[in-house]
């Protein structure tokens, strides 16, 4: 039975039973393919460095340990002194800035920049020693893949392309998700692996029941990938039907709670913090003085749980450890399609079959 559908002729019966020979189907497979070839990379960069910053803010607190101390001794030298000192044990390298040390004991952090490069060093402010870098490199390497994540290192440019990119994935996504179905007769077989298959057809099966198990998962990777690149978009049509208000009681002062926001859609809807080690149980605000509650609209809830959702920083550890494992699925499909393409296209069977069909 045919029907027509505006864009063309679809037969039903054929795509319930033998979607593999269906034109659309047909077609929505080479798109699945050749996109998925053209961000293969992009995929594995993304998944694994996003697996990586999961537990960035245990890292960060383990990480950091404070003041760098040092032994007094009698009069620092003068800011001009540092970066002399600063510039002559890094040659080529430009002093930036000088963070001067709140106290006495306390080294000096000097910022250096070359060729668009910063190399923050600590300095005993009395000796002028090269204390060593003043970021710990646990903290350097997770700061390097949160920028691999969000911006592919490139800043604002490489956001762009990571934002066009998650729309690319996104369409990957509703491409396998057709591409999936393989009749009625064999969907259930779809869903596992079958370990006394040939290699070809196991590692078939776990591109599709990975894809199938994980496609909720993967494309909210997706959207809130492009959410996070592009949120104002979002929360301004968000902001229409549940208004992005966020209210805070100030610490200092004893006023009446007072809206953040206007109540109407504002030119540039500035995104809510990720959490962090900043925020308590029960939406409180950690600090030394009192702590104030943070009351939230529902649209804040929503703008907060997009956040929450693509980085997995809303639960314990072992939710936390859980979206570790599984942000690396999409490097397992990235593999699996990859061998597929490989077989259907750039292996030896693949090229004499090709010929063969050339010649007739």
């Amino acid at each position: 039975m045919l029907y027509y559908t505006g864009v063309g002729i679809i037969n039903w019966q054929g795509w319930l039973r033998r979607p593999q020979n269906v034109w659309l189907r047909r077609a929505m497979f080479q798109i699945h393919l050749w996109t998925g070839v053209a961000l293969g990379l992009y995929i594995l960069a993304i998944s694994v460095s996003g697996s990586a910053v999961v537990f960035r803010n245990e890292i960060y607190r383990e990480a950091d340990q404070g003041p760098r101390i040092v032994q007094v001794r009698g009069e620092k030298l003068s800011d001009d002194a540092l970066k002399a000192a600063a510039t002559k044990a890094h040659p080529g390298d430009t002093v930036s800035y000088l963070w001067p040390a709140k106290r006495p004991d306390q080294a000096t952090e000097v910022w250096l920049d070359h060729d668009g490069e910063r190399n923050q060093r600590l300095f005993d402010p009395y000796t002028a020693e090269d204390l060593g870098p003043s970021v710990p490199y646990a903290i350097q390497i997770t700061a390097w893949f949160m920028r691999l994540h969000t911006e592919l290192l490139g800043g604002d440019t490489g956001k762009t392309i990571n934002g066009i990119a998650s729309i690319i994935f996104t369409l990957l996504c509703i491409s396998g998700a057709i591409v999936w179905w393989p009749g009625v007769d064999k969907w259930k077989r779809s869903l596992w692996v079958n370990p006394k298959s040939g290699w070809k057809r196991i590692n078939w099966d776990l591109h599709s029941s990975v894809g199938f198990w994980t496609f909720g998962l993967v494309f909210m990777w997706a959207v809130t990938g492009i959410f996070v690149v592009w949120p104002t978009p979002f929360e301004r049509q968000l902001h229409k039907v549940m208004p992005l208000i966020q209210y805070a009681v100030p610490e200092d002062a004893a006023e009446e709670p007072r809206a953040l926001a206007a109540t109407t859609v504002p030119a540039q809807v500035t995104p809510l913090p990720l959490p962090g080690p900043g925020t308590g149980k029960g939406g409180f605000a950690k600090g030394r003085g009192k702590r104030a509650p943070i009351r939230r609209s529902p649209g804040d809830q929503v703008v907060r749980w997009a956040y929450y959702l693509h980085f997995g920083n809303f639960a314990g550890n072992k939710t936390k450890a859980l979206w570790v494992a599984l942000g690396l699925l999409p490097s397992l499909l990235f593999v699996t399609g990859t061998i597929m393409w490989w077989n259907r296209v750039l292996s030896p069977s693949a090229r004499r079959a090709k010929r063969a069909a050339r010649s007739t």
